[in-house]
């Protein structure tokens, strides 16, 4: 697991951790290039809500891609360089970013383990918590898939299912299964960080 910072956080800080394909940009595949890379319209200004209302805005994302050997992690770091950058163009800042580059089955060492990253394992947000100091228990996951809920659930964040990406697919072919359900479903990554801004005063 990785992690790349752009600035200093104060201790016991809510932090709303966004997943990147098909929450932040659309959902595409594995990103092999540049230009696949594509931000929904509305990613800056949610990204820029949670800024201005005090929240980290970090992103945690599973790329086994590394360990297929799709792409390597420098290709990774110009993505997020890439996000990053477009992000701040529009006033809008991620403060940290983290990654699973792991596949259990796939791939050579030493991406090729079972690592306690990839979702819905927690290990990228209790990372966070150790490196940034943040209240997992006062922190949301946002995300398109079962495995975002299940990580934030393993350490008693409140998940937010969008409907973009898998996010549809997911609702209405498997959530039924679902051991527990999430605790609000959004259209979109604007709509889930409205909510959780609305929801902080009182419930949060």
């Amino acid at each position: 697991m990785e992690m790349e910072t752009s600035r200093n956080t104060q201790s016991g800080r809510r932090a709303v951790f966004l997943d990147r394909d098909g929450t932040v940009n659309e959902e595409v595949g594995y990103v092999c290039d540049r230009t696949q890379f594509r931000l929904y319209d509305y990613a800056a200004e949610a990204v820029r809500l949670l800024n201005q209302a005090g929240w980290l805005a970090i992103v945690v994302t599973s790329q086994a891609g590394i360990a297929r050997g799709m792409f390597t992690e420098s290709f990774l770091t110009q993505i997020h360089e890439q996000m990053k950058t477009e992000l701040t163009d529009a006033g809008a800042t991620i403060d940290a970013i983290y990654y699973c580059p792991h596949h259990p089955t796939e791939g050579e060492s030493p991406y090729r383990q079972e690592c306690d990253c990839r979702k819905p394992k927690p290990g990228m947000l209790t990372k966070a918590a150790a490196e940034l100091n943040v209240d997992l228990a006062a922190s949301v996951v946002i995300g398109d898939r079962f495995r975002d809920l299940g990580m934030a659930q393993a350490v008693g964040a409140r998940s937010v299912l969008v409907l973009t990406g898998y996010g549809r697919e997911e609702l209405e072919t498997d959530s039924a299964n679902w051991p527990q359900q999430p605790d609000h479903i959004a259209e979109n990554l604007l709509e889930a960080v409205r909510w959780v801004i609305k929801q902080s005063s009182t419930k949060f």
